[in-house]
C-alpha cells in the first residue's frame, strides 16, 4: 500500500491574521471578550499560542480590534435597518425594538465587559469611545431628520441622543441579568423618547404596532 503525506500549506501572514481574528469574533460572540486570550485563541483556531503572539501586536491590540468588529457590524446592520423605514418616527420605535428586542445579548455582554476592561487597557477605551461617538452620530441624525421634518420638537438633538443611547446601554445590562421584563423595558424608552423628542404619549408604540402588523 502506498502511503499518501499531506502537503503543509504556508497562510500568508494577513491569512494567519485574518484566521486569529474570526477566532477571536467567535469566542468574543459566544463567551463575551474576557474570553479572548492568547492560549483560548490559539485553541480556537486550532494553532500555536506562540503563532498568536507572532501575527497579534498586543492582546490588548486583539481584544480592540475584537470590539470593534464586532460593535461597529451591529451599527452598520442596525444603520441599514433604519434607513429602509419609511421615516424618523418609524426609525426611532425601529431602533428601540431592534436593541432592546432579546436578541442582542451577545454583542451587550462585548460592549459590558469593554466598558470594564477599557479601564486598563486603553486601545479598547478608545474603541469603546469612537464606537459609542458613531453610535450617538447616528441616533443624532434620526433626530434631526425628525426636526428637520417637524415630527420631532427637540432643542438639543446630540443632547437626545445621548440619552437615550444611555437609557438602551443600561437597559439592556439589566436584561443580561434578567432584571426587568423585556415589554417593560421597551415601554420605558419608547416613553423617554416621546419626552425627549416632544411626541404625543404613546406614539412610538403604535408606530412599532404598525410596523409589525
Amino acid at each position: 500500500m502506498q502511503s499518501t503525506q499531506r502537503t503543509r500549506i504556508r497562510k500568508t501572514p494577513d491569512g494567519r491574521r485574518a484566521e486569529i481574528a474570526v477566532a477571536a469574533r467567535a469566542m468574543a460572540l459566544e463567551e463575551g471578550l474576557q474570553s479572548v486570550t492568547q492560549r483560548a485563541v490559539a485553541g480556537q483556531a486550532s494553532i500555536a499560542p506562540a503563532l498568536v503572539a507572532h501575527y497579534v501586536g498586543s492582546m490588548d491590540e486583539l481584544v480592540a480590534e475584537t470590539f470593534e468588529a464586532i460593535v461597529g457590524d451591529e451599527l452598520d446592520e442596525v444603520a441599514a435597518l433604519l434607513e429602509a423605514m419609511p421615516d424618523p418616527l418609524a426609525r426611532i420605535a425601529g431602533l428601540i425594538e431592534t436593541l432592546l428586542g432579546g436578541s442582542r445579548h451577545d454583542v451587550t455582554l462585548v460592549w459590558v465587559q469593554a466598558w470594564s476592561a477599557g479601564r486598563r487597557n486603553e486601545a479598547l477605551a478608545d474603541a469603546v469611545r469612537r464606537q459609542m461617538d458613531n453610535w450617538q452620530a447616528l441616533i443624532r441624525d434620526v433626530i434631526d431628520e425628525g426636526v428637520e421634518a417637524s415630527v420631532f420638537r427637540c432643542d438639543d438633538p446630540a443632547g437626545a441622543a445621548w440619552h437615550l443611547l444611555a437609557m438602551v446601554d443600561g437597559l439592556n445590562a439589566h436584561a443580561l441579568v434578567r432584571w426587568g421584563a423585556p415589554a417593560a423595558q421597551e415601554t420605558a424608552a419608547r416613553r423617554a423618547a416621546e419626552a425627549l423628542l416632544g411626541l404625543d404619549a404613546g406614539s412610538l408604540a403604535r408606530t412599532a404596532e404598525a410596523g409589525t402588523g
